[in-house]
């Protein structure tokens, strides 16, 4: 099978969504991936459907797709957008989607999503791990004297703002 020219797993990896608590990718963003229409990747996933455990794949409600829209400014039914709320894959799902596809194209990009997926759980241990370092050298300082602990402070704060955006310290 011929290698990709390019390494669309950061493209991917911005696709893929966190849904009350579960990272999914959208049947569009999936179908887009695979090199075919939201169309025929439901209509294969709605002829295969007991390769789709609820692990793996979830038909979202009518409240998800309207937080989805919100989200991703999507038009509404009645303005030409979608006339039914999009279907969510997981990880092992799109994997299995690409197995029911069985086109080379779908094959060659599950290994993407499978390592924008592996790249974004690292990211989140890291950064993770991380925090917890942190916190363990703050209250390894509480002790010290106010202008230490001032200085510690400024220093902690900074060191937050260049991890990114995330709870601040109260």
């Amino acid at each position: 099978m011929p290698e990709l020219t390019t390494e669309p797993t950061v493209d991917i990896a911005s696709r893929i969504l966190v849904l009350r608590g579960q990272r999914i990718l959208l049947d569009h963003d999936l179908a887009a991936l695979y090199g075919i229409t939201t169309a025929r990747l439901n209509q294969q996933f709605r002829r295969n459907r007991d390769r789709f455990p609820g692990d793996f794949v979830r038909e979202l409600t009518a409240g998800d797709a309207e937080i989805l829209m919100l989200q991703n400014a999507t038009s509404s039914s009645g303005h030409g957008g979608r006339r039914k709320p999009p279907i969510a894959f997981t990880e092992h799902g799109a994997i299995m989607a690409a197995t029911i596809l069985n086109s080379p194209r779908a094959v060659q990009m599950s290994v993407y999503v499978v390592r924008a997926f592996v790249k974004l759980r690292q990211a989140l241990a890291s950064t993770t791990a991380l925090a917890r370092r942190m916190e363990a050298l703050e209250r390894s300082v509480a002790a010290l004297d106010a202008d230490t602990r001032k200085q510690f402070d400024q220093v902690y704060e900074a060191i937050l703002g260049l991890m990114g955006p995330g709870p601040r310290k109260q």
